[in-house]
């Protein structure tokens, strides 16, 4: 069959590899779509992941599709099931999983192999996080499920209301799903973006209002002056992760609120908080990191009621054959063009 292949750093080419072949417990979907994600932009720049694998190795990790086989002891599932496997599954045995926080389990299983005709899914995540997809919700919808699932336990972990205020720095993929999710949830949106074309983007995805960066000496106080009593907003969340926003973070939300460090920093980041304003101010710091299976499903079911806008979220579509393009052109990203997320259509684009 034919897949993506990450070689190493900034290398990704289309390659003939073996055909997966179902085990115990595993099923194999002929893909029907798989999405850009900025994990995987990550990983191509870096040549390789410490958890997801290392090179050679299969690529992308957001897919929806049909299955063609299925491994001797699933039940659960049937030839033809149009189906979203998650990329990772807890083991729901270990310190982490048994406390409730799956998210950190010490025996995460990651899956990789998006980016191909046909991907082999584990027994685990078949067994725990893999969705059965409604015939009218479009593969390339269904796939949207992963990363909205973070956004969604992003979201959660704030404890976020609504009614409340939130602000949320940074209008990449995930601040603008973050963005949704507030506004569905009847929250009251600002958006901090950096760029022109990032402010109606902005509002398609919920935010009633937007800070622009660059037009402003002082973002922090620009910010906070859109805010009920220009007291700093119920709940921030910076979705940028540079040291710059997690300060702007913290001085953007109000006495007794949330901040919650969202976006992955590189390893060795260090900031600058003041420790008087955290104290006396009574602020909770949070952070949150990927997806349990329970949001999965509650990010599901978001997809599959129509209530999440998955047809704005898609701006581009190609077939397998424009993937090892498609990641240099996400480095290269053009000013003024709405790009988000790109469907990536093994069988053709339709």
């Amino acid at each position: 069959m034919t897949a993506a292949v990450l070689h190493g750093k900034e290398d990704l080419r289309l390659e003939q590899v073996a055909m997966p072949v179902a085990g115990p417990g595993e099923v194999i979907v002929r893909v029907g779509a798989a999405l850009t994600c900025g994990t995987d932009l990550k990983v191509y720049r870096r040549g390789y992941h410490a958890a997801m694998g290392k090179p050679p190795m299969l690529f992308g990790h957001e897919l929806a599709g049909t299955i063609v086989e299925l491994g001797s002891g699933v039940t659960a599932f049937s030839l033809g099931d149009r189906v979203n496997p998650l990329n990772s599954a807890p083991c729901d045995a270990c310190y982490f999983c048994l406390h409730g926080q799956e998210n950190l389990c010490e025996d995460l299983l990651f899956n990789n192999g998006a980016y191909a005709e046909y991907a082999r899914i584990p027994a685990r995540i078949v067994d725990k996080n893999m969705l059965r997809v409604p015939d009218d919700v479009p593969f390339e919808h269904a796939a949207l499920t992963e990363p909205l699932a973070c956004a969604v336990r992003g979201f959660e972990e704030t404890g976020a209301k609504s009614g409340d205020s939130m602000i949320v720095i940074g209008a990449g993929p995930l601040g603008l799903m973050l963005m949704h999710v507030a506004e569905i949830a009847g929250v009251d949106v600002i958006a901090v973006v950096k760029r022109a074309d990032q402010v109606e983007v902005a509002k398609v995805f919920g935010a009633r209002q937007v800070v622009r960066v660059d037009e402003h000496d002082d973002v922090v106080a620009a910010a906070r002056a859109l805010t009920p009593g220009g007291r700093g907003a119920d709940v921030v969340i910076e979705a940028v992760a540079v040291p710059q926003t997690w300060e702007w973070a913290v001085d953007m939300v109000r006495k007794g609120g949330v901040v919650n460090f969202f976006g992955g920093p590189p390893s060795g980041t260090k900031v600058q908080l003041d420790t008087n304003r955290l104290h006396y101010g009574d602020i909770t710091l949070k952070a949150s990191f990927h997806h349990t299976p329970a949001t999965c499903r509650r990010a599901f079911g978001l997809v599959t009621s129509g209530r999440f806008k998955c047809a704005e979220y898609i701006t581009g579509r190609i077939g397998l054959d424009g993937v090892p393009a498609e990641f240099p052109r996400m480095m290269a990203r053009v000013s003024g063009v709405r790009d988000i997320k790109t469907a990536v259509f093994p069988g053709g684009v339709r």
